[in-house]
């Protein structure tokens, strides 16, 4: 074979070696509705980052992994009341291809966090909680925090890609944002929360100003 063709070969295959090592690393999360999110999470706070520190992940000398505590001020529990009164740190993987969460410390920035609660008590986040900053909710999910997010906690929300969608249960309702807008958290998941009825189906409730029908008799609003 050519020299140069061999060389050219190589260094492709070697780029294609890095390209899938870095795909098989990476974080990846299932969509959902920041709705499920939230019904999946243990906890549900809005806090100040005071400070971060890498820590050992364990205790266990032979462990390398480090972990990120940042130190929080908790300004309000949405959720985990039953475990947890004040939470004063939270600890995340320091590394991203570990679904690693990034936060900024020492601002005034506020965030809303998500995530779950171990053994041991620690706060645990990732990438794949519901982690955003308080200022980019929209007001219907500040709200939502409170009560009826979790109102829907017993419903399904299933995430149309493409035409034909729909539901296949009473009990779920389609998020369309995607389809729709090309972006997951569009307008439904800002201003919509999938409710629970009497009758135990479930439909989009848009938040905000009472409107003139409580509940959205359509699939997609």
């Amino acid at each position: 074979m050519n020299p140069v063709l061999s060389t050219l070969l190589f260094s492709v295959l070697l780029l294609l070696t890095h390209r899938i090592q870095e795909l098989v690393e990476a974080c990846s999360c299932a969509p959902a509705h920041p709705q499920q999110l939230i019904c999946d999470s243990a906890l549900v706070i809005r806090a100040k980052i005071s400070s971060e520190k890498v820590v050992p992940a364990s205790d266990d000398p032979l462990d390398t992994h480090k972990m990120i505590r940042y130190e929080i001020k908790q300004i309000k529990m949405f959720k985990g009341f039953e475990k947890l009164k004040d939470v004063q740190y939270v600890y995340t993987p320091f590394d991203s291809s570990l679904c690693g969460v990034k936060l900024e410390a020492n601002n005034k920035k506020q965030y809303l966090l998500t995530g779950q609660i171990l053994n041991d008590g620690k706060v645990f986040i990732h990438l794949c909680n519901y982690i955003e900053p308080w200022d980019d909710l929209s007001l219907s999910q500040k709200k939502s925090l409170n009560q009826r997010y979790q109102m829907g906690c017993g419903c399904k929300i299933t995430t149309c890609y493409m035409v034909p969608c729909s539901i296949t249960a009473p009990n779920e309702c389609l998020w369309t944002d995607w389809l729709i807008e090309r972006k997951l958290y569009g307008h439904q998941a800002k201003h919509y929360a999938c409710i629970k009825r009497s009758d135990g189906t479930c439909s989009w409730y848009r938040g905000g100003p009472p409107p003139e029908k409580e509940f959205i008799d359509i699939s997609e609003p």
